[in-house]
């Protein structure tokens, strides 16, 4: 398996806080499950990447990546560059209100103005070999009616994924690739959309 992708996924089963529940602008109280720790090898990975990676701001920038979609197409960070705001999803097939707020979403994405687009970043499929979780999300995604583009994560995200506490996580993306905003932790697709429309009024 490939090295990079693996640390991907375990650093997120390693490190990751399941927001379940509501957003903080809310302030409702919300579910959180502490993952299990990953393999010792796989978290000595992880400590040494964070010693010799020092970064700052990782929600500067989205990165350059290579990556695939649930149907197996190449996507680049250039789909930013085709919508002037671009709400990026991050979400796995173990959260539940990941899979809660998917239906939601997927009728968003419908009705989205033409220079708005969605698209979700999955974070627990483990590379090409992970049918199950391939065929999970999947699943959930097609029950959802959830038609716009999922990209698996791999190892290209990692410095951005290193800033995620749980999800949902939703961030924003102009079409540079820069991140506006703050990120949204948990399901809260309200505040997606009055985010969106704010940016898009201040255009």
């Amino acid at each position: 398996m490939n090295r990079s992708i693996k640390i991907v996924c375990m650093f997120l089963i390693t490190a990751l806080l399941v927001a379940c529940g509501t957003a903080q602008e809310n302030e409702k109280e919300s579910d959180s499950t502490v993952l299990d720790a990953g393999s010792t090898e796989i978290t000595e990975d992880l400590e040494t990447s964070a010693k010799t990676e020092e970064s700052a701001n990782v929600w500067g920038q989205m990165p350059s990546f290579t990556a695939k979609d649930l149907e197996g197409n190449t996507v680049t960070e250039s789909i930013f560059a085709e919508k002037d705001l671009t709400v990026v999803n991050i979400w796995g097939t173990f959260c539940p209100p990941c899979i809660g707020e998917m239906p939601e979403l997927g009728e968003w994405a419908k009705t989205m103005p033409d220079n708005v687009q969605i698209v979700g970043l999955i974070i627990d499929i483990n590379g090409e070999d992970d049918t199950a979780h391939h065929d999970l999300a999947v699943t959930i995604t097609e029950s959802a009616g959830a038609e716009f583009t999922q990209i698996i994560a791999n190892g290209d995200f990692v410095d951005i994924l290193k800033g995620v506490v749980g999800v949902p996580t939703t961030l924003f993306v102009d079409k540079d690739g820069n991140l506006v905003g703050e990120p949204i932790v948990g399901a809260y697709v309200d505040g997606y959309k009055a985010f969106v429309e704010e940016y898009l009024s201040g255009k």
